[in-house]
Parts: structure tokens; C-alpha cells; sequence
């Protein structure tokens, strides 16, 4: 019997867990637009990806969002939430410990391949619980094709500065808002110049340099879905689409259209 499809948020679902004879299941929710899961951990990794929809990921300090075109690696015992923001068919694996395909503690954004794709629609189909050959190399191919999948991160880091933390939250929920970091400084109770720090101190970067990473973030799902790119470049505080599609290129060395339909 194919796998089935919960509808709730309750991170704690029931076996087959993965194993040695079974080293990666499939879990599949259809879940609805501002639904969330408490910070959880799990014994096994994660690949978070959704067939539909859009969902925002948060580990290791981090944050990203995910549409059909990316996935979400997180490693063992490593503490994450997951909030819907569009309808989303959910469909994480999970992959026995010993068995992840990337070493460390550190979260990998995935390229979502059509081989990935279609693997992951034939592990649904399979009773969870089936060790047959079918299953076994469905397994060892996911495994194998999951470590070849890393790409460029649209990430967004999350300070524990409380003065930084509220300004982040804004821009998160607003990225086009055109403040400066001066602007800013009255808002939130500290100097520019002390803001300045603590971007570079805990993100690692400069406000700048976070706020494009933000609004590229938001600019995923907004384009995944069929957004024109003139629209998307003024919700996200752009003078101009030749702007936005100008940054987008820098980062990722294709323009928006063409990087959205070669991932479709």
C-alpha cells in the first residue's frame, strides 16, 4: 500500500522508522498555509521537500525557504522547525544516521533533480514497511543521487542579539522595506555603527549583504509560482526588474526566467 498522506503538524509519526534493511522512508503530509511544527530533532536525517507548495525551514540558526525546486538537508539530532507558507504536499525522507550523505552538523540546500523527483513519487508509492529489492535500490540510488545535489544556498542566518533579532524579524516579514541601517538604529535601540557589528560579529556578513539574501529568499516562491518578475522586483524594494534580475544573476550566474524553468 502506498505510504499515507497525514494532515497534521505533530512531528511525532508513526514507524517504520529508517534502517539498516530500509535506510531511508518517506513521509507524506498535505499540509495548510500557516501551519507549523514546534522545534523537533529526530535520530535520522532529513531531506525536507515539497511536491507543492512552499514552506520555510529553521536550524542551525538559519533559515530558508523552500519551494518545489529546492530541498532541505538536515543532518541527525539536529533541532528544526517548519512552517507552511503556501499549501504544501510535504514529503520528507529520512535517512538512517549512518548512512547521511553529507558529514557534519551542517544543514545543504538541494537542487531538486527530475531523477530526484520521480524517485521520490516511487517511494511513496511502496509500503513503507517493504525491504524487497525494489525498495532496496530505490534506497541506495536516493542516497547516492541526494550527495550529488548540493547547490548555492539561499540563506538566511538568524542573529540572538535581541536588538538585531527585531530588526531581522521586520525585514523578514517585510523584505521591502527600504530603511537604511541608520533608519534602523532609532528603531531598535542601538547605533549604527553597533549594528554594523553585529551583522559582520553574528551573521557573518554585512546588513546589506543579509537583506539581498532575505529578499532573495522571498523571491523564490513568489517566481516559482508564476509572479512577473516586474511585480516581484517591486514587492521586494527594487528600483527596477532589470535590478533585481541584475542581482539575481550575480548570484546565481542565470537570470531568474531561465533558472526557474531549468529547475521546472
Amino acid at each position: 500500500m502506498p505510504v499515507p498522506i497525514v494532515t497534521h503538524t505533530d512531528p511525532n509519526l508513526p514507524g517504520p522508522y529508517p534502517s539498516e534493511a530500509r535506510p531511508v522512508t518517506l513521509r507524506a503530509r498535505d499540509l495548510g498555509v500557516a501551519y507549523q511544527m514546534e522545534p523537533h530533532r529526530h535520530l535520522w536525517g532529513q531531506v525536507t521537500f515539497t511536491l507543492e507548495g512552499v514552506v520555510r525551514v529553521t536550524a542551525n540558526n538559519s533559515s530558508w525557504i523552500v519551494p518545489p525546486q529546492r530541498a532541505i538537508w538536515i543532518p541527525p539530532d539536529i533541532e528544526h522547525a517548519i512552517e507552511v507558507l503556501e499549501t504544501a504536499r510535504l514529503r520528507p525522507l529520512f535517512v538512517l544516521a549512518s548512512r547521511s550523505p553529507f558529514p557534519g552538523q551542517e544543514c545543504k540546500v538541494l537542487a531538486v533533480s527530475g531523477l530526484m523527483r520521480e524517485m521520490l513519487v516511487a517511494l511513496e508509492q511502496l509500503d513503507p514497511a517493504d525491504q524487497g529489492t525494489r525498495a532496496t535500490l530505490l534506497c541506495e540510488l536516493i542516497i547516492d543521487e541526494v550527495a550529488r545535489l548540493a547547490t548555492r544556498a539561499i540563506r538566511v542566518p538568524l542573529p540572538e542579539d535581541k536588538r538585531l533579532a527585531s530588526l531581522c524579524a521586520a525585514l523578514i516579514a517585510d523584505p521591502g522595506m527600504a530603511h537604511t541601517l541608520g533608519g534602523w538604529a532609532g528603531q531598535v535601540g542601538a547605533s549604527e555603527r553597533t549594528l554594523a557589528r553585529l551583522f559582520e560579529k553574528e551573521l557573518g556578513m554585512t546588513f546589506g549583504q543579509w537583506r539581498q539574501q532575505v529578499r532573495l529568499a522571498h523571491a523564490a516562491p513568489l517566481i516559482a509560482r508564476g509572479v512577473p518578475l516586474a511585480q516581484v522586483a517591486e514587492q521586494l524594494g527594487y528600483a527596477s526588474q532589470s535590478a533585481f534580475s541584475a542581482m539575481f544573476r550575480k548570484t546565481f550566474g542565470t537570470t531568474p526566467s531561465a533558472f526557474f524553468a531549468d529547475a521546472a
